[in-house]
């Protein structure tokens, strides 16, 4: 009797330490997240798993380029995913498929998008971004819900940047934001 009830004890201590190595890593350091719909395609597509890291941002502001997913700001229960391409302060302005950016020193960029092979940029806007807030788009520009629709990103629904794709496992490997 005395050899279950040490058994049981041994278990309970090794789930113990489990829980308590998992769960800070599960909730505030990474965390997964599964593609949903076409928005992301090429970069991703649907049911691929990625990794979120949910702490480079306490260090860093976030990236132009960087994929990122958030909390949708008219239904904070739900999380999507899209690339940031303005920052704040920015003016964002989207004319004849092209982007254009313009920062706080009045200097503009026409962000060259490379990796948009399946999709060209549609509609005309122009958006001014405030102090804490970005302009994402998806990949996908003609299935895209994003900022095009509903308006920029509050900073504070910002849940972390994309890290690394796990599945599937023939393009395992990190997620890095592109040169513009």
């Amino acid at each position: 009797m005395k050899g279950i009830f040490e058994y049981f004890l041994e278990v309970a201590k090794v789930i113990f330490l489990a829980l308590l190595i998992v769960f800070p890593i599960r909730y505030f350091l990474f965390q997964p997240f599964i593609v949903r719909g076409a928005s992301m395609e090429p970069s991703f597509y649907e049911s691929d798993y990625l990794i979120v890291d949910q702490i480079s941002y306490r260090f860093r502001d976030p990236e132009r380029g960087e994929v990122i997913v958030f909390n949708y700001p008219q239904d904070p229960q739900k999380r999507h995913i899209k690339r940031i391409i303005g920052l704040p302060e920015e003016e964002v302005v989207i004319e004849e498929g092209r982007i254009f950016v313009t920062d706080d020193s009045d200097e503009t960029t026409l962000l060259e998008e490379e990796y948009l092979t399946l999709s060209q940029t549609l509609g005309e806007e122009r958006i001014s971004l405030g102090e804490d807030e970005y302009f994402v788009m998806g990949d996908n520009r003609g299935s895209s819900f994003d900022s095009r629709n509903w308006g920029s990103l509050p900073e504070k629904n910002i849940i972390g940047r994309v890290f690394f794709q796990i599945s599937p496992f023939s393009v395992f490997s990190r997620v890095e934001a592109p040169d513009y």
